[in-house]
Parts: structure tokens; C-alpha cells; sequence
């Protein structure tokens, strides 16, 4: 071990090549809960301007404190030499070069609570440089490299009610239950904070000596970045809706400028809807920013956005391209880098100022471990090169590097657990929605050792969002999976991302709906045409979004064996009245507010179905969870209590939507969803 992680693999593999005793030998297994607490992946890959260094946080658990660790790590390119640059017991993330090269700022743990510090790597010299009492972010550094900017939470204090109530005074040393918690604003709690102190969100910078951060907004609004400074230092660039019924608008937020001397704030933007992500060109003659529509639907495009500095004209220039820009960088004056996700990938391309789209990769993988959704990010230096997060279905995410054209792996992190491990093979299968004939792609894992002359249960996984997507991508979960034998299917049904808006808005106002049902059940009967499924043992499982399909499907069918059932909706009125996502959600996804449309949220809610269950049925979700609280599978459990059907109520002390969040948590996740299934499985 080296400051709390493995050896590099490519280090492992030249020890193991100069030892021949029998005694280091390693024998072929399968992929085991325990393996996950030995797991690595690349994040948050920090090309340095000039294109030599890449600094990134290599990321993986502890097994004796149930949490993440993270540290930071160099590689540099000349060299190809890599080696830890913050690897010890605390935490770092958040690396950012300035504009020189020469200095690292990060936030680390490593003074007691996060903080902000700079890294002077010339000189190897380390200082911290604020002292707050909230979490920073998005930190950006001035052009000359002697400022720092970042976003913070400063609290709101009391309200005017809140000073009125008048408590009489407790005596010297009395023991009295806690005070009652006051709650006035509209956003009042979210999903793994809890109940939120009512703050405002704004800007600060701070000299990179260190000393008093200033803050630079005012007002009872929210402020967010990422932050641009202006070409000339004088000036930040930032997002925010500075109405008076900003609470209510989340699809809406405007660019502003503020002058970091006279403090005289410029709106430069007032489109309907939100603008966001600012960055100058190095020419500083154009802004580039992210941007969405006002509309009432549940998905759109985000679209990238530029503006002429010497007339603020503005105009889009990925509206060719039906695809969310998720992520961009300027790689010169005349085009830009950007991300986007297609069929289950992501993908790096260029795109000019006229809109034209030229494909770089589609190897951004990896950054999440459970699940195999779509993810990774990456960061361009000032001659093109790319530095990115590179994975596939067989690895969680190492080093990518993309120079004029040619792309390289840079670490191979798993090597060491993996490389001797027998994983599930991923395949890729489309086929026809029985409903209305619409193309679903999936995907399908071979347990280790696959023989396709025998036959398998089939495990059908139903990923969350709904407007997010699966894809070739390494999952433990589902690894897990395969290694008992299953064979697990997953698709991205309609309503799915990575398939421009129309196939997404499929799902609009029907979710659930037979309609996404049709998709996961044609999958199904697509592979036991296949000829290696056991028709005998089909199991159902999904979470979150995935959750409320298993639980709408198996009131649509008595066709599986059992069921998994993570953080579900069960009853979409309680949902959006009772969870932190309500002001959003009614706009976005529902006619109207539930007392006035009962009927189509009763519809889309499994309860409406549950008379007809049959499926015994596990339900898990965390009792901290506010996004689908656990009240809905309370529902649900009690229900199926009352119908005499078998099921199984899984609380998970302390956890938020997020269940997975903790590797003991996945793993229980993944364990109590095997030994569910095990009590079902035909084995005759």
C-alpha cells in the first residue's frame, strides 16, 4: 500500500514478472462484495494549461471507515512519471491550475475541516488560505494567478418570526428538550443535507497570500458558478436569478457581471430561462455559456451558447447537434471542446463557431462505480490536449489523454484486482418496443464461464433518472450479479437520455405507464429468444426511477419470479407534497398540482396498481432518503402486507437517496437483493 492505496498496476506487474515462486501465483475468481472496497477510478483529470501535467484525484474506500478516499496525483506527460502529490490520511479534491502553471489550488480536509489551499510546485510549498465555516466551490483563479474566486453559503439568520416567538429564559443548568426548528422557505430541505439552514449562495475572492475572503455579491439570492473571470481581472462572470420569486423559478437564471473594484453589477443575459457555465475566449472578444429554455417539459437540450463582447449579440451553435452539451472547453478562438452523452456513451468531439461537430472519443467512462450510467468529464490545455476520465465495461475509470488524434491510457488502476478476476462479458442487443415498435438499445452481462448451450435467470435492472442513461460501463452491482449467475439485462427504455429530445419526451406525462413497461418486457422476451434464458427464474429490479418501473411492472405482470424494489415512488401525490424535489417536479412533469389533477397522478403511481400484485417484493430505501422518502415504501411494504403477499421492508439506517453512497451500503444493497432472489429461484 502507498499513503492508503495499491500500487500502480503497471508496478504490480513488473514485481509479479521478477518473482517465479508458485507462491505468488493468482487464481481465477469471480468478482465478490468484498472486491468493492479494493476498487480505484481517475476523477476530476486537471490537464495543466501548457498541456505537460495532469493532476487527478484517484478515488477509492476504506474499508475500516466506510468512506471515500481521495487524494491527488501528477502525471507528467514528458516523462510519463507518476507520482502521489497529496496521498495521506485526508481528503482532497477539487484541483485547479492557475493560469501559469505554477500553482495548485485544491480543498482538503487536512486542517480538521475543508478548506481552500494553494500548492506552490515549483517551490513544493504548501499553505492553506481560507478559514470559513461552509463549504467551497467552484473555485476559479484570476488571470495573473494572485486571486482566488469561489462560491459560499452565508446564512440568512433568523426571520422576522423567528424573532418574535418569545421563550421565557431556561435556568442555569436546566435540561430542555431541543428548540423547535422554524421553516418559512419554499426549498427547505434536500436530499443528503436534510433540513437546510436558510442561506444565500454568493461570491468571494481571496488573495492567494491567503488572509480574509471579501464577498463580492449582495442580496437574498442565490449566486452560483462556475465562475469566469474577465480577461482583464477587473471583473467576475457569474449565474443567478435575482428575482423576488426566485424560490419558484428553477428553470430560470441570467449572467451577470460584477466589477470587483466599484462592485457595479451588469445583467448580461435575459433570455426565458436559464444561462450558465460562462468562459471568455482567450481573446476574450466572445463568452461562451450553457443554456435552457423556460419550458414546461421534463427534458430538453442544453445547449452551448456564444456571445460577441463588442455588441453582446448572442447565438446558438450546437442547435444541429440533438444531443445535451454537458461539459465544454474552449480549445482555440475559433472552436471548442465538448461533451455530450449518444447511445449509452459519452462522447469528446470539437465543435467550431458555425456548429460542426467533429468526434474525438467515446471512451468518457467510469466515475460511477454501482451502476453502469453514462459519466466521466475531462479538461483541454491551451494547445488542444485532452486530459479525461477513460473506462470501459470491463474497468471503472483511469487516465485518458487525447493529443492530435491519438488517445492513451495512462494508468491502469484495477489492474492489480481485476486483471486476475473472471467478469461478465457485456453485450450489446436492440430490439422493438412491443407497444408501438419503437428501437430500444440494451445491453445484457454473461455470468463467467458462460456457456450458451445452458440456461440462465435472467436479471432485468432498470436504471433511475427516468431521463438519465445505462451503458457499456463497468457496474460492480451488476458485476455482482453475474458471478452468481445471472444473467443481468439492462435497456434504455424510452424516455432515456443520449437519444435526442424526441425519444426522451416519450415518457412525458407517462411515467410510469405501460408504455416504458412494453420496453423492459420486449427486452425480456428479446433475450429468452436468445435461447440461454430460463423463462423459469426472471427477476426484476431498478432503483429510484427504476424503483417506481419494477414497482408499476409487476402490477402489469405476474411474469417474474420476484422483485427489487430501491427508493421507490409509490403514490406520486404524497411524493410531490412530502420530498425535496416538488417545486421542480409538478412544474416539469405534471399537468398541474396534484388537488387539481388527481386522476393523472393516481395513474402514474404504482399504488393504482397494487390490487393486482402478486410478485413478492423486496423494498429497500434509506431512511434519510428525502427525494423518494421512505414513507412511499412504507406504503407500498404495507400494502402488500394487507394483499398477503410476501415481501420484505429493508431500512437503511442513515442513508439519503443515494444509497449506495457507502461501499457496506452498495454491497447490502447488492447482498440482501441476492439472498431475496435466492429464496425465489427455480431450481428445478
Amino acid at each position: 500500500m502507498v499513503f492508503g492505496f495499491r500500487l500502480p498496476g503497471c508496478v504490480i506487474l513488473g514485481l509479479a514478472l521478477m518473482i517465479s515462486s508458485p507462491v505468488f501465483a493468482q487464481v481465477n475468481s469471480g468478482f465478490t462484495s468484498q472486491d468493492i472496497f479494493e476498487l480505484e477510478y481517475v476523477s476530476d483529470a486537471k490537464i495543466s494549461p501548457d498541456g505537460s501535467r495532469i493532476v487527478y484525484v484517484r478515488s477509492g474506500y476504506d474499508v475500516m471507515t466506510d468512506g471515500n478516499r481521495r487524494s491527488l496525483w501528477m502525471h507528467d506527460l514528458s516523462s510519463g512519471n507518476q507520482y502521489p502529490l497529496h496521498a495521506d490520511q485526508h481528503s482532497y479534491s477539487k484541483p485547479v491550475w492557475s493560469e501559469n502553471g505554477k500553482k495548485l489550488a485544491f480543498v482538503s480536509n487536512r486542517d480538521g475541516r475543508n478548506q481552500l489551499y494553494v500548492h506552490w510546485l515549483e517551490q513544493d510549498k504548501i499553505a492553506v488560505i481560507t478559514q470559513v465555516e461552509k463549504g467551497i466551490s467552484d473555485i476559479s483563479w484570476s488571470p495573473d494567478g494572485n486571486w482566488l474566486a469561489f462560491t459560499m453559503e452565508v446564512p440568512a439568520g433568523p426571520t422576522d418570526f423567528a424573532k418574535s416567538v418569545k421563550m421565557p429564559k431556561k435556568p442555569k443548568g436546566a435540561n430542555w428538550a431541543d428548540a423547535p426548528i422554524i421553516i418559512e422557505k419554499a426549498r427547505y430541505q434536500a436530499d443528503g443535507q436534510g433540513m437546510l439552514e436558510p442561506a444565500y449562495r454568493h461570491v468571494f475572492v481571496v488573495p492567494v497570500t491567503g488572509g480574509s475572503a471579501r464577498q463580492v455579491t449582495e442580496g437574498d439570492y442565490q449566486h452560483r458558478g462556475p465562475l469566469a473571470w474577465r480577461p482583464d481581472g477587473q471583473a467576475l462572470v457569474f449565474s443567478a436569478n435575482r428575482s423576488k420569486d426566485w424560490e419558484y423559478q428553477g428553470s430560470e437564471a441570467n449572467l451577470y457581471q460584477i466589477s470587483l473594484h466599484s462592485s457595479e453589477l451588469n445583467q448580461l443575459t435575459d433570455a426565458a430561462g436559464a444561462e450558465y457555465n460562462p468562459q471568455f475566449s482567450g481573446d476574450g472578444k466572445q463568452l461562451a455559456y450553457l443554456s435552457r429554455t423556460d419550458a414546461r417539459v421534463p427534458y430538453q437540450n442544453t445547449r452551448l451558447a456564444l456571445m460577441n463582447l463588442n455588441n453582446r449579440k448572442t447565438r446558438q451553435i450546437s442547435d444541429k447537434l440533438d444531443r445535451s452539451v454537458g461539459h465544454y472547453g474552449w480549445h482555440n478562438n475559433a472552436s471548442l471542446v465538448i461533451q455530450y452523452d449518444d447511445h449509452g456513451k459519452r462522447k469528446l468531439a470539437k465543435i467550431d463557431l458555425d456548429g460542426k461537430v467533429q468526434a474525438l472519443t467515446d471512451t468518457l467512462s467510469g466515475t460511477t462505480l454501482g451502476r453502469p450510467y453514462i459519466s466521466g468529464s475531462f479538461s483541454v490545455a491551451r494547445n488542444g490536449a485532452i486530459a479525461y476520465t477513460h473506462g470501459n465495461s470491463q474497468r471503472p475509470a483511469d487516465l485518458g489523454y487525447w493529443f492530435k488524434g491519438t488517445t492513451r491510457q495512462l494508468t491502469d488502476l484495477n489492474q492489480d484486482l481485476l486483471e486476475h478476476k473472471q467478469l461478465g462479458q457485456v453485450h450489446e442487443i436492440e430490439y422493438a418496443s412491443s407497444f408501438d415498435g419503437e428501437t430500444i438499445q440494451g445491453w445484457y452481462i454473461t455470468p463467467p464461464d458462460f456457456d450458451p448451450e445452458q440456461k440462465y435467470p435472467l436479471l432485468l435492472e432498470i436504471h433511475g433518472g427516468p431521463h438519465l442513461a445505462y451503458g457499456p460501463h463497468f457496474s460492480a452491482e451488476l458485476q455482482r450479479y453475474a458471478a452468481e449467475g445471472y444473467v443481468v439485462f439492462y435497456a434504455n427504455h424510452r424516455g432515456s437520455s443520449s437519444y435526442g429530445e424526441r425519444f426522451a419526451m416519450l415518457l412525458d406525462g407517462k411515467y410510469s405507464s405501460k408504455e416504458d413497461f412494453a420496453d423492459h418486457n420486449s427486452g425480456v422476451d428479446a433475450m429468452i429468444a436468445r435461447g440461454f434464458i430460463d423463462e423459469q427464474n426472471l427477476f426484476i429490479a431498478g432503483g429510484s426511477a427504476g424503483g417506481i418501473a419494477s414497482a408499476y411492472a409487476i402490477g402489469l405482470t405476474d411474469r417474474f419470479n420476484a422483485a427489487a424494489i430501491t427508493k421507490p415512488v409509490i403514490n406520486w401525490v404524497s411524493k410531490v407534497l412530502t420530498a425535496d424535489s416538488y417545486l421542480g417536479q409538478i412544474r416539469n412533469q405534471f399537468p398541474g398540482m396534484p388537488w387539481e389533477h388527481l386522476e393523472h397522478y393516481w395513474q402514474r403511481s404504482p399504488l393504482s396498481l397494487v390490487g393486482n400484485v402478486v410478485t413478492p417484493s423486496l423494498i429497500m430505501t434509506g431512511e434519510a432518503d428525502r427525494r423518494t422518502p421512505i414513507s412511499e415504501s412504507e406504503q407500498f411494504y404495507q400494502a402488500l402486507k394487507l394483499k398477503k403477499v410476501d415481501a420484505a421492508l429493508v431500512r437503511v439506517p442513515g442513508s439519503p437517496h443515494g444509497i449506495a453512497g457507502k461501499p457496506s451500503r452498495m454491497i447490502a444493497k447488492i447482498e440482501h437483493t441476492l439472498a431475496w432472489f435466492a429464496r425465489y429461484r427455480n431450481e428445478d
